[in-house]
């Protein structure tokens, strides 16, 4: 690996000086960046601004545009397993915080495959699996022989786990794994380490090049993303997320990076944590930085998870995202049977796929189920549970 993101970021204006440089911005400019065909960094930087808001039915006629152009009336389904909540790291935001007293759960790999059975039942063949970040519990050999369960029953497997070294990665694709999601939740390393006071992902840099690792690893998608509400200046994030996507799309063009914008939703925290109060961050902010993003990285996938409640999600449908998660639980093995634990966090949108799949079609839009069939080495498709 030679320059990483970590460079890069380097060179990008610091939080405290980002404001600043956004209340510079003029109406004017906004009018100019929207007519022009291609948005640069600095064109981007200036939509994520105070002013640009007076724009922003401009910028969703523009936002729309070009998802139609490059992405048609479809919208991915997925939806989230979570597979373990054992965790070393005290994340300040996060539900499976090891500070958090909850109970502690590992799915067994037939309880994976009772998991894949009740997802696949829906007709989704698009999977996310998730564990908290223990090594000890969660190991390589684990993730890879759920990834081999799952294999049986969906056509692509994604991956949202602790950041892993590249050669780990190439041992979770021979498993059958195809892509990988890692948010670096802040790009503000100061406040990174505030909000990561102990536990592996505390290392800023292991973190952040994460992403480059799995796509000199093979992955076939990568997907960045902040969460939203971690930063008292959320356009930084917002803008250090889409500088990443678009060195990672430059730097590897074969690889599909996309782009997810989760924001803060209550979680199970001590009540008497004081360390970390969350930003709020209103709809048209969230509807801004969205469109911002699509502007700027027009052909990357943009994914709206259920934190988001369902009139927002279906607004934002014919404004540029292209991947909806549903179904979803964020407890430990949540798909099956009637076992509920403590979820990771609360979700907005409860709906089902078959809810979720109507809703879709009824904005005029084709919900997509499948889009991805890996191939065998002798180039046919893989047998699955279908």
């Amino acid at each position: 690996m030679n320059e990483t993101f970590e460079f890069v970021l380097q060179k990008l204006p610091r939080p405290e000086n980002f404001q600043q440089k956004l209340e510079g911005v003029t109406p004017s400019q906004i009018d100019q960046i929207l007519n022009s065909d291609n948005i640069n960094a600095q064109g981007f930087m200036a939509l994520l601004s105070p002013a640009a808001k007076a724009g922003l039915e401009n910028m969703a006629q523009a936002a729309r545009e070009k998802t139609l152009r490059h992405f048609g009336r479809v919208i991915q389904l997925f939806t989230p397993l979570y597979i373990s909540n054992h965790c070393l790291n005290h994340c300040l935001y996060c539900g499976f915080s090891a500070r958090n007293q909850l109970k502690k759960r590992k799915l067994t790999l037939a309880e994976i495959k009772d998991e894949a059975k009740a997802i696949s039942a829906t007709g989704l063949r698009h999977i996310l699996l998730l564990t908290g970040d223990s090594p000890g519990i969660s190991s390589l050999d684990y993730i890879a022989s759920a990834v081999r369960v799952l294999s049986g029953y969906f056509s692509s497997i994604g991956l949202e786990i602790n950041a892993l070294a590249a050669q780990e990665y190439q041992s979770l694709i021979e498993a059958g794994a195809d892509s990988l999601t890692i948010y670096q939740e802040t790009y503000d390393r100061p406040l990174y380490g505030l909000l990561h006071p102990a536990g592996p992902k505390r290392d800023f840099a292991f973190r952040l090049n994460a992403p480059q690792r799995g796509a000199e690893a093979g992955f076939r998608a990568v997907n960045v993303g902040p969460l939203l509400g971690l930063h008292s200046c959320p356009p930084y994030d917002v803008f250090a997320t889409g500088i990443h996507a678009d060195w990672l799309r430059r730097k590897y063009p074969h690889v599909e990076v996309g782009l997810s914008l989760p924001r803060i939703r209550p979680c199970l925290n001590p009540e008497d944590d004081q360390a970390f109060l969350p930003t709020p961050l209103n709809d048209a902010e969230f509807v801004q930085y969205m469109l911002a993003l699509r502007l700027f990285l027009p052909m990357s996938s943009i994914s709206i998870s259920t934190r988001e409640a369902a009139p927002m999600r279906d607004n934002l449908v014919k404004l540029g995202i292209t991947r909806l998660s549903a179904g979803v639980c964020t407890a430990v093995g949540g798909h099956s049977g009637e076992q509920k634990d403590s979820p990771q966090f609360e979700i907005s949108d409860p709906r089902s796929v078959e809810q979720m799949a109507a809703a879709i079609k009824n904005l005029g839009y084709q919900p997509v189920f499948k889009d991805w069939e890996p191939m065998t080495p002798c180039g046919q498709p893989e047998d699955r549970h279908v």
